[in-house]
């Protein structure tokens, strides 16, 4: 047991079928909780059980209606820190407003920092999450971060393919360090797109660096929104000689309208995505392979629970 007391594992209402998977691969029962609304929107949070002592994990990813899923988990934190919890870790497989980390003009807002201040004020003690859009995030925090990455997952499938042929691409700069790694592990050629965004959502392609002609692009990126850099990305390597045979990897698939409609594009022929978000029905297609992350999150709580190094889960 560990110094915070017994685990145990709650989830919001964001993802519950991840919190559902996590704790069937710990072995342990997820936690009842009890979350309802006032007629006006306000958030009720009860906990059914007592958490006194616990070491709590609460489960709570920010997907479709974000300010509300937010504010959820955060009074979730402030009653288990009023009924006397051992230790409090926010598990946030997708952080919103990560796209929001630095001002790229005058009177902008830093809201991921904000994010992470009105997190900690709460009374969070810890923080797991996964593949941030920028991974300084994790120094706006004041409490320990463990950021975790989808990558190993990910470059396990796609090596399965066996793609002699193929090319790693990052479409943008900021996901150059992750398409290295990416072709680093599959011993593969990278090829670099560099955009300029007029608008948010919006994307121009400024230049395309690498050797794309009769390749298979693997394109990796951490997100998915509205798939329109996507299409820049598609159309620049259709345009230089590549196969219209391109595998898209990405942790977090948003898939914000109308991405749904562009990702069937005939030259994309498989989309690789994490969990971290839920996919309902509507957003999904048939060439989508969905990578779960519980084993990845729950073999992290169960080594921050028994105070053991989480390092090995990268490799």
């Amino acid at each position: 047991m560990s110094q915070y007391g017994p685990m145990k594992i709650f989830s919001g209402t964001a993802n519950p079928q991840l919190g559902q998977e996590i704790a069937e691969y710990l072995g342990v029962r997820l936690g009842g909780i009890n979350i309802s609304r006032f007629a006006n929107g306000e958030i009720f949070v009860r906990f059914e059980e007592s958490i006194r002592g616990s070491d709590v994990f609460i489960l709570q990813s920010f997907t479709d209606c974000v300010n509300d899923q937010i504010m959820e988990m955060l009074i979730m934190i402030d009653a288990l820190k009023r009924a006397s919890a051992g230790r409090i870790t926010a598990v946030i497989p997708y952080y919103c407003y990560s796209r929001q980390e630095k001002k790229a003009a005058p009177r902008e807002p830093i809201a991921s920092r904000m994010l992470a201040d009105i997190i900690t004020t709460a009374g969070a003690d810890r923080v797991i999450t996964m593949d941030l859009h920028a991974p300084a995030i994790q120094g706006f925090f004041n409490i320990p971060v463990d950021h975790m990455t989808a990558l190993p997952m990910l470059a396990q499938y796609i090596r399965q393919k066996n793609l002699p042929d193929g090319v790693v691409i990052a479409p943008d700069a900021g996901s150059v360090k992750k398409a290295e790694k990416l072709a680093a592990r599959l011993d593969l050629p990278l090829g670099v797109m560099y955009k300029r965004r007029p608008a948010p959502n919006v994307a121009e392609m400024a230049f395309f660096i690498g050797e794309v002609k009769d390749k298979s692009p693997i394109i990796i990126d951490d997100m998915v929104d509205t798939a329109g850099s996507i299409m820049q990305v598609i159309g620049a390597l259709l345009e230089r000689g590549a196969k219209p045979e391109i595998h898209l990897l990405t942790t977090h698939g948003i898939f914000s309208p109308p991405a749904i409609e562009r990702l069937k594009h005939e030259a994309i022929i498989e989309v690789v995505v994490c969990n971290t978000i839920p996919l309902t029905p509507e957003r999904t297609l048939p060439k989508f392979n969905v990578i779960s992350v519980a084993p990845l999150l729950g073999d992290a709580i169960r080594r921050i629970h028994q105070d053991i190094s989480v390092s090995v889960l990268f490799d």
